[in-house]
């Protein structure tokens, strides 16, 4: 009988050693649980330095998860699933992130031992967009306390820029020996991939360097390594045209002779971004090919949420929240302008369909298919990473019905259809016991709570659009660029641009003038901020690299200083 939380948990045991076995590790698990709020890893009637074993911990996962000792754990079902996990090494490229440190966390809670690497590139873009996330993250060294002192396995960090130190990458593989790898380092917002020609550049660079720098790694390390590889919805392009988007690949008969083949579906990138993870897919397909890896590319959806069950254990711990117009997925953007109490901005008709996953299951699939890797020789293995699909507009009628806040449609910076069906297969998590956190799930309000508690720290400027796919949308968008230029040194905007910020504004005038003033400062700082940043990412060494980056945070505020004065 396990308690947890006052609640009695029968466990069936057979006879016999495996049995016996089995109930020691769940019942210990029960204890490791405790009561409430009480760390799912601390047992004091073990004494203060005894650590459970991997099996133990894994138990443990498990009845936190089925008991919902968590919120955002509450109302999940399939806890089974991670019945059977076999411990592995895996080394998550890009654990600092979004998406990579909860996942960090997961695989950890799970008792897979985990080497991140980083180089806190992220980070380092918030100091060049001035917009920080809207929860306090702390630094990784102080993450991995609070991770040990909860009781979670100590988790190695390695600083590290997988796309310009090939190197040592390799000999991390070759020291290291991972079972797997799974890959987050790239640059992920599609907007600050269109933003000028050298977040373009940056972005190409980064991101399609970085992979080819994995998968030649892994080649010359010799070593039988799983490469797990997060890619985006975006590579298929969104529309359907009155089909389903299947996983990865589709059957077609080639001409002449009706020869049968399978093929990668076709690709239609929307950005710059979607295009890296495009070439992603090319480079997949060679290696398998040539070299027989065993690589996995997961087509992710927008992610939405914060929290998970392993980063609400200490505050310490909290996962990042962006809000702005870049990174902002447009989910937590929404829920962010309704914390504000600001008009929701839904980018033209709002009828673009898009795919959605909650950040929990972005980790749990992430587990899900370290445990799954594909056969040696088999080709390269495609999931769909999605729950669900919204027009953007619904998204934001439940929002303003959830929230009371108004809908405020405004040109749209992005070169996209205004209409789009989308309708995605999702077979294959699903057929490994996956049951995916729908928007009904009651999670949003976890979301809205984030968004109010830290709402002080949001800069409200941050929310309008700063990247525009081309000049057409930029003109579309109420401007040119000769006009931006111009009503950014005479402090002018466009009557798009003013009935815009009066809708943002709500009628404060103070707000209304912050905003206006961002509008016409952000354009004039815009080629000089991003080349001076161009430069910084440019530093060689780990200090030399952080040192030009505080050197550039710096120039940003001198600068924000000279024109407010």
């Amino acid at each position: 009988m396990a308690f947890v939380g006052g609640v009695g948990l029968l466990v069936g045991c057979k006879n016999g050693a495996g049995g016996v076995a089995t109930c020691l590790q769940v019942s210990e698990a029960s204890a490791l649980v405790g009561v409430g709020k009480r760390s799912a890893w601390q047992c004091g009637a073990r004494g203060s330095g005894w650590r459970a074993s991997s099996d133990v911990r894994r138990a443990a996962a498990r009845v936190a998860m089925s008991a919902g000792t968590d919120s955002v754990a509450a109302g999940r079902d399939d806890d089974a699933i991670w019945s059977s996990i076999k411990a592995k090494k895996v080394v998550v490229l890009g654990g600092d992130g979004f998406c990579g440190w909860p996942t960090a966390l997961f695989l950890s809670e799970l008792g897979h031992e985990v080497v991140v690497v980083d180089n806190l590139s992220r980070r380092k873009i918030d100091v060049e967009l001035e917009c920080d996330s809207l929860t306090p993250i702390q630094s990784m060294n102080e993450r991995m306390r609070a991770w040990e002192g909860v009781g979670g396995s100590p988790i190695r960090f390695v600083y590290m820029d997988v796309a310009a130190e090939y190197q040592r990458l390799l000999q991390l593989l070759e020291s290291e020996k991972p079972d797997a790898v799974v890959h987050f380092a790239e640059q992920r917002a599609a907007p600050y991939s269109q933003k000028n020609s050298a977040t373009k550049r940056y972005t190409v660079e980064n991101n399609v360097g970085g992979t080819h720098n994995v998968l030649a790694a892994v080649v010359e390390s010799g070593l039988d390594i799983h490469v797990v590889h997060l890619g985006t919805m975006g590579v298929y392009g969104y529309g359907t045209a009155g089909g389903e988007i299947p996983e990865g690949y589709i059957d077609v008969l080639m001409q002449p002779g009706n020869r049968e083949a399978r093929i990668l579906h076709p690709m239609y990138p929307g950005s710059v971004y979607h295009a890296t993870k495009c070439l992603d897919q090319i480079l997949f397909q060679f290696y398998q090919r040539n070299d027989q890896l065993r690589i996995t590319d997961l087509h992710q959806g927008i992610v939405w949420g914060t929290n998970t069950a392993q980063t609400v254990k200490d505050e310490r711990l909290v996962n990042r929240f962006d809000y702005d117009s870049d990174y902002g997925t447009v989910l937590n953007r929404f829920l962010m302008q309704a914390a504000l109490e600001y008009p929701l901005t839904v980018y033209g008709t709002g009828g673009q369909t898009r795919a959605f996953i909650h950040i929990q299951d972005t980790a749990k699939c992430i587990a899900l298919a370290v445990e799954n890797p594909p056969k040696s020789g088999a080709m390269v293995e495609i999931f769909n990473q999605v729950a669900e699909t919204h027009r953007v507009r619904d998204l934001a009628r439940i929002i303003s019905e959830m929230t009371g806040c108004e809908v405020k449609n405004i040109s749209n910076p992005r070169n996209e259809a205004d209409e789009n069906e989308l309708v995605v297969a999702n077979r294959k998590f699903q057929g490994l016991g996956w049951s995916p956190i729908t928007l009904q799930a009651g999670l949003l309000d976890e979301v809205v709570n984030i968004a109010a508690k830290y709402k002080d720290r949001c800069d409200v400027s941050k929310v309008l659009p700063s990247s525009f796919w081309n000049k057409t949308r930029l003109q579309a968008c109420g401007t040119s660029q000769a006009a931006w230029d111009k009503r950014a040194a005479n402090g002018v905007i466009s009557p798009a641009d003013e009935e815009m910020l009066r809708a943002l504004s709500k009628g404060s005038t103070d707000t209304y003038l912050k905003l206006k003033e961002a509008m016409s400062f952000a354009s004039k700082l815009h080629d000089t901020r991003a080349g001076h940043c161009r430069d910084a990412r440019s530093g060689i060494g780990r200090d030399k690299q952080l040192c030009r980056w505080q050197e550039c945070g710096g120039w940003f505020r001198k600068t924000r200083g000279q024109r407010s004065s």
